[in-house]
């Protein structure tokens, strides 16, 4: 993966202010909980129930919306827990759980066993996320998540990668080789410091859910496309795998290749496309990189040769780089101050609703008619999206100020 030096630089203070010697440690956190998360949900979870269990993708899709059910239903308990407790603690313990989902995994030779054990697993991804959150200072917002999703990214990118290779070699390998990297996560959380976190204003519940509640009712007209956003993706999920095959043509190297081109230029193009948002306004990197990313996937349904696939990839990789940034600098705008870990767990809640409802949503539609057709139909969903922000009135929201 090739990236260009000056568009991984930026400002020696922004630098030094966000990689501090504690955030360091998270961000280390970060890059291995999502290198088994993409390891698993993109890769292990689909081609060793497919392959190894011989189970359809409608099961295949149940265990994933059983990992992000799990994620997402303790996301507002994993915020309020934050504000109150110790980081090491909330943190650590979620990884402990996570640990144990990935060793039950190895004896996941029946549905139920293998749909629980994604459940399980899926409960101690949010906390370090969380963390990262909100260490995001308010004046390089978009910047700064350039940088965090970066690491998100690479990890998340970098685990299926490394597992199709290790598939081609060895299922016990693979297994392993993610329980290692679990297990190296939890460990280093042990070393995260026993202080609360900071910049909390002691504030009774009911009164953070009151604020959160008004800040929610602000930010109505954005509830649909929030959903709708992790709805398309969580289709996608657990097909991806039997689609670049059946529907794409492709070998278990073709599709680490695919993987590593989108995954690439999202990386490589996350922190200057944040500076550009930062710098421009939110509107359109979110029009155009929801249109454009739609529009490739429903591309991919024609089944292009295989050069032209990867240049898709391309495509796909700088559209997602276009809206990362972009919505999650328009989402902090809604977090209270004083109240990070709560606000950014409600928030992250409601983005949750479809990444939870659709990997069995996708799955279903993919037994019942093509993994081309799931493909083609999150492809229009983005289209839809893309046109709902054109018309979509930035200017009522405080927080985007920035020109339009």
């Amino acid at each position: 993966m090739q990236i260009v030096k000056g568009e991984l630089l930026v400002s020696k203070a922004t630098a030094k202010s966000f990689f501090q010697s504690d955030m360091l440690l998270y961000l280390t956190i970060l890059y291995l909980v999502e290198f088994v998360r993409g390891a698993a949900l993109i890769s292990f979870l689909p081609i060793y129930g497919d392959k190894a269990l011989g189970l359809n993708l409608d099961v295949i899709g149940a265990a994933i919306t059983a990992h992000y059910l799990t994620d997402t239903a303790l996301k507002l308990a994993i915020g309020y827990l934050l504000d109150r407790l110790s980081i090491r603690t909330v943190v650590s313990v979620g990884l402990l759980f996570s640990l144990i989902g990935i060793v039950a995994l190895h004896f996941a030779d029946i549905p139920w066993i293998f749909i629980t054990a994604a459940a399980i697993y899926g409960i101690g991804i949010s906390p370090i996320w969380i963390v990262c959150l909100t260490r995001i200072k308010e004046d390089k917002r978009a910047t700064q998540m350039g940088f965090l999703y970066t690491v998100w990214l690479v990890g998340l990118g970098s685990g299926p990668v490394v597992t199709n290779l290790l598939l081609d070699i060895n299922l016990e390998l693979t297994y392993w080789t993610m329980a290692a990297v679990a297990l190296a996560a939890w460990l280093l959380s042990l070393l995260i410091s026993g202080a609360r976190s900071v910049h909390i204003d002691v504030v009774p519940f009911r009164k953070q859910l009151a604020i959160l509640g008004s800040r929610l009712r602000d930010m109505r007209l954005l509830l649909p496309g929030m959903v709708l956003q992790t709805l398309g993706a969580g289709m996608l999920l657990p097909i991806l795998p039997s689609f670049a095959v059946n529907g794409l043509g492709m070998t278990a190297t073709h599709y680490s290749m695919l993987l590593l081109i989108g995954g690439g230029f999202t990386v490589a193009g996350l922190i200057p496309m944040g500076k550009l948002s930062d710098s421009f306004g939110k509107k359109w990197f979110l029009i155009a990189g929801f249109l454009s990313f739609g529009a490739v996937l429903f591309a991919l349904t024609q089944k292009p040769p295989l050069g032209l696939a990867f240049f898709w990839a391309f495509l796909l990789g700088i559209s997602y780089a276009a809206v990362l940034p972009a919505w999650n600098a328009l989402l902090a705008t809604f977090v209270p101050p004083g109240q990070q870990g709560l606000g950014w767990g409600v928030l992250s809640t409601v983005e949750g609703i479809g990444g939870m409802i659709g990997p069995i949503i996708g799955g279903l539609l993919a037994t019942r008619f093509s993994e081309s057709s799931v493909v083609g139909l999150a492809g229009i969903m983005f289209v839809i999206i893309s046109f709902f922000y054109v018309f979509f009135p930035f200017r009522l929201f405080k927080g985007d100020a920035t020109p339009k």
